[in-house]
């Protein structure tokens, strides 16, 4: 497996500056196949492209550490080129589903994906979300775009991996993205955006360590920690944990 280093934290429109610095932070002690794209904090559109011709051209599984949620658009849309069918596994505390503005942010990207024509609307999965504008739960409703809440745990994790494995299977290919903030931040507490009641960090691994026998799961995202609003270094050490899943 590729790991992607994509230090870019502009996407989040000032909110999580410094999760820039993770994906050096989180591969400290750790060897492997190691790749990055050039990224400019004033140029998006350069840095989206540089994004997109990276992922393009990689052939094997990957897996990208950011930087923030906004660097998902790019790579997934190279990703998609290269499958038939793809999905998009998504945890995150919210669903990025605001109107766009001047350019794609880490509040926009999924929208951006699905209305630009890249991502099939029931080929996306939301776990963990909890953080609705009214906006967005407008358009995952209009969408109907498949989503579980934290609680929806509450009923037996074993029996939500089942559910989610056997729906993962009808696509050919699995991007999986990991926004940080879909854990609680009792457990995650370094992110731009803490929200309480999210899935605990052991309920993330034993979720990543049952789908990952999957064979079509070809690439993951990790997003939104920052290191300068860490606690202990807590929510590095999970990426490195998550990280570690995969290698």
């Amino acid at each position: 497996m590729i790991i992607v280093k994509i230090p870019f934290s502009a996407g989040s429109l000032g909110k999580n500056d410094g999760c820039e610095k993770t994906p050096d932070e989180i591969l400290k002690g750790i060897e492997a196949d190691i790749d990055s794209v050039k990224v400019d904090k004033y140029n998006f559109d350069e840095t989206f492209t540089n994004i997109y011709e990276k992922i393009k051209i990689i052939k094997d599984r990957f897996f990208i550490l950011g930087g923030d949620h906004s660097i998902t658009y790019s790579s997934f849309k190279a990703f998609s080129e290269k499958h038939k069918n793809p999905g998009l596994i998504v945890f995150d505390a919210h669903p990025d589903c605001e109107i766009s503005t001047k350019t794609i942010s880490h509040e926009d990207y999924l929208r951006n994906l699905i209305d630009d024509g890249i991502l099939k609307k029931e080929n996306v999965i939301l776990i963990g979300v909890r953080k609705f504008s009214k906006t967005e739960i407008n358009y995952v409703k209009e969408k109907g775009i498949k989503y579980f809440t934290p609680k929806t745990l509450n009923y037996g994790l074993d029996d939500f991996c089942d559910m989610l494995m056997e729906d993962m299977r009808r696509f050919d290919a699995v991007y999986l993205s990991i926004d940080i903030d879909a854990v609680d931040p009792a457990f995650a507490p370094g992110t731009g955006y803490s929200e309480p009641g999210g899935i605990s960090s052991r309920e993330l691994l034993f979720i990543l360590e049952r789908i990952k026998m999957l064979k079509n799961i070809q690439a993951i995202d990790l997003v939104e920690i920052n290191p300068e609003k860490d606690i202990n270094n807590m929510t590095v050490l999970l990426g490195q944990k998550i990280l570690s899943e995969f290698l």
